[in-house]
């Protein structure tokens, strides 16, 4: 290479050189300052997250949740649930409400024993699926497990929502206690007997499955599908923010699902409301012939419901709110079929045809100014329908006992001393409720921190649970008799109806041999007194703890 060659590359080196220096030392800057970032990244997360296990979650946390998006193929799911963890313990008493006339005798007497077992039991185990699909279509699905564990009693009082004979001990009642939910169907009774079959409606863990409509007629919604019908006040409301661990015996008669439509109008900020539904309303109000939930109609007919509500007073400051409201359901239970003796046997669906109708009626109210926290609610009901045949038991005006009596007569349809042809009869109920809650009243700020997250309530029932066949005319005509309850509550919020903790102990007041007795079929009232009405005042009052969470 000659002389000038070699200037000429030196020259370029000279150029280069310096060049390719700054840029080492750039790129040299740039990765030490990415060094010195991750650096103090790390030193943080040492700071906030003590061990490995805690950086991991966090990082984990900060990837997937809380509050993370969770993406679906269409549309925005929002899931949420409730857990009732319930603890209850029972008066014992081994006599059951119609007396013990042959203890340990098949059909001999009646037992209280299955219904005052102190026992833990998982109440509800809900999970709510709620899809919005597109801004005017969202719908909903839920279940609950927790409806497939049997067994337990019910409450306020043991005795039961709809008491129509003794329990002696060989029923499908009590074989769902021993072992289960499935040899109570297998045995395929219910109590005193009463035959309905292996292939009874099963009770199922599908609660709500309906489609909702908004958004497209003013002031209107739209919903399809299995849900609570709407009528009266607490029966709807959500199972989280129930004032009391159970609904009243009256709220009970209408909490049951079913498959409709229901139009839903609203105006002056939901200050006025109204609904209108037609619905399957399979079986009857009684439930004595298969539960309402989960299953298809049983006659050709619809029931239709209306509800109106009105707020005259709505969060005012000073005054509070006040709300009222009327609720009914008219429809025609049955088929084709007429009585149930030896000479018009029931055949299929064919259950007498029934005009059935109910009616609930409640006021609601929450002071403001000085008194707000304090709450008062009332609610009343009235239903009307038919039992299923060989449902409601008789007593034997001999020996005031419900045992097989007047067997002559029914011994065609082999099932002494149940009632044959019942004509349509009445139940009444009422509610009064009062309660003070320590976080919504003026005292939230200066209260110990100890007590402002209690709430104490208190409420008063009456409901005709009980129904037996008449003395006279005891296979047509039913009795029906008034159980009382007083129940005191104590709340405990610890994050709102999210999680709280419930206290509930309810005085259960019977009836017994001397109780008022209405003539369901025509509302006339009597005494029932001497051996004709041997009723056992069960002792029966209870204390019940819920434990839940919701979210």
């Amino acid at each position: 290479m000659d002389l000038r060659k070699w200037v000429f590359v030196l020259a370029l080196v000279a150029l280069v050189l310096p060049k390719m220096t700054r840029a080492a030392d750039d790129d040299l800057r740039k990765e030490l300052d990415k060094v010195k970032r991750e650096l103090e990244e790390m030193k943080k997360e040492r700071t906030s997250a003590k061990t490995p296990i805690a950086s991991a979650q966090a990082s984990v946390e900060n990837k997937y949740g809380p509050n993370a998006a969770v993406t679906t193929k269409q549309g925005k799911l929002t899931i949420s649930g409730l857990v009732q963890v319930w603890y209850y313990s029972i008066q014992n008493d081994n006599i059951g409400f119609f007396g013990d006339v042959s203890p340990r005798v098949a059909l001999g007497g009646d037992t209280n024993e299955m219904k005052d077992n102190d026992s833990f039991a998982i109440r509800r185990a809900q999970l709510r699926f709620t899809m919005d699909i597109h801004e005017n279509v969202s719908a909903v699905v839920m279940i609950d497990p927790a409806r497939a564990i049997t067994g337990r009693p019910s409450f306020p009082t043991n005795v039961g929502l709809f008491t129509r004979g003794r329990e002696d001990g060989f029923s499908g009642d009590a074989a769902a206690v021993r072992y289960g939910e499935d040899a109570g169907r297998q045995f395929g009774f219910t109590s005193f007997g009463a035959f309905i079959g292996t292939n009874a409606p099963s009770k199922g863990i599908l609660e709500d499955a309906y489609i909702n409509y908004h958004g497209v007629v003013p002031h209107h919604d739209f919903t399809v599908g299995q849900y609570k019908p709407f009528l009266g006040e607490e029966g709807i409301r959500s199972d989280a923010s129930l004032d009391f661990i159970e609904r009243s015996m009256i709220g009970q008669t209408y909490e049951s699902r079913d498959t409709g439509l229901t139009v839903h109008g609203t105006w002056w900020d939901d200050r006025f409301q109204y609904w209108l539904g037609a619905f399957n309303d399979a079986g009857n109000w009684f439930q004595s012939a298969g539960p309402q939930q989960n299953r298809v109609d049983d006659n050709d007919n619809k029931s239709f419901t209306w509800r109106v509500l009105v707020r005259p007073l709505w969060k005012n400051e000073t005054w509070g709110s006040l709300e009222l409201g009327a609720s009914g359901e008219h429809g025609i239970h049955g088929e084709a079929g007429g009585d149930r003796t030896a000479g018009n046997p029931v055949d299929g669906l064919g259950f007498q045809k029934t005009s059935a109708n109910r009616y609930y009626a409640w006021a609601s109210y929450r002071p403001g100014g000085p008194v707000k926290g304090w709450w008062l609610k009332g609610e009343f009901a009235w239903l009307k329908d038919r039992n299923a045949s060989l449902y409601v038991a008789q007593v034997n005006p001999a020996t005031g006992f419900v045992n097989p009596g007047n067997s002559t007569f029914l011994a065609s349809v082999g099932a002494a001393g149940l009632q044959i042809a019942p004509n349509p009869s009445s139940r009444t109920g009422f509610y009064f409720a009062t309660g003070y809650k320590i976080s919504d009243s003026v005292f939230k700020d200066s209260a110990p921190g100890w007590l402002k997250n209690f709430e104490f309530a208190f409420r008063y029932e009456q409901f005709q649970n009980v129904q037996v066949a008449d003395l006279v005319n005891f296979n047509r005509r039913t009795d029906v008799f008034a159980t009382d309850v007083w129940t005191g509550g104590i709340n405990y919020y610890i994050k709102g109806d999210n999680a709280k903790i419930q206290i509930n102990y309810n005085v259960v007041d019977n009836p017994d041999a001397g109780a008022t007795v209405t003539r369901g079929f025509t509302g006339a009232v009597g005494t029932a007194t001497g051996p004709r009405r041997n009723f056992h005042a069960v002792d029966n009052n209870s204390l019940v703890v819920n434990f839940q969470v919701a979210w």
